[in-house]
């Protein structure tokens, strides 16, 4: 009995996690959970180098000496892909241009500007020059102010 519940586990079918079909689990791999096809192998190794490189700073280490060794090797490599890739070259302009846009949307400013005062007092006040609607540059001009009112 027991060699036939064995058996039947032998033949049960799971979902892939990758592409959610069903498929026969090899025996030997205990906790499979992605079938045998490219697509779902890539998605596999790609799930388990992303965790890697989250949990185990050895291979972090590992894998940013084996890349800045290739760019070393290689030091031209993006300033002939992008004048052999035109379209890549428009689609960066275009979204670099998109991220400018939304970054000019926001009003840019420094932490430490005071908020808006409703009458001036007397005492240290910073100065910040304005370029543009809504950037601040990030050099302060520190003026002390004296307040002379008007009878």
């Amino acid at each position: 009995m027991a060699g036939f519940a064995q058996e039947e586990a032998m033949h049960r079918t799971i979902r892939c996690a990758h592409c959610h079909c069903r498929f026969l689990p090899d025996p030997r791999v205990k906790h499979q959970r992605f079938c045998a096809n490219k697509p779902c192998q890539r998605a596999r190794k790609t799930r388990w180098q992303r965790a890697k490189l989250a949990t185990d700073p050895d291979y972090q280490a590992n894998q940013r000496d084996s890349q800045r060794n290739w760019q070393n090797q290689h030091p031209h490599y993006w300033q002939q892909y992008r004048h052999q890739h035109a379209d890549y070259r428009e689609r960066n302009r275009l979204l670099q241009q998109h991220r400018d846009h939304k970054r000019r949307v926001r009003p840019l400013a420094k932490m430490d500007v005071l908020e808006l005062v409703s009458c001036i007092q007397p005492g240290m006040y910073h100065l910040i020059p304005v370029v543009g609607p809504h950037l601040a540059k990030m050099d302060v001009l520190s003026q002390k102010c004296h307040v002379i009112p008007m009878t």
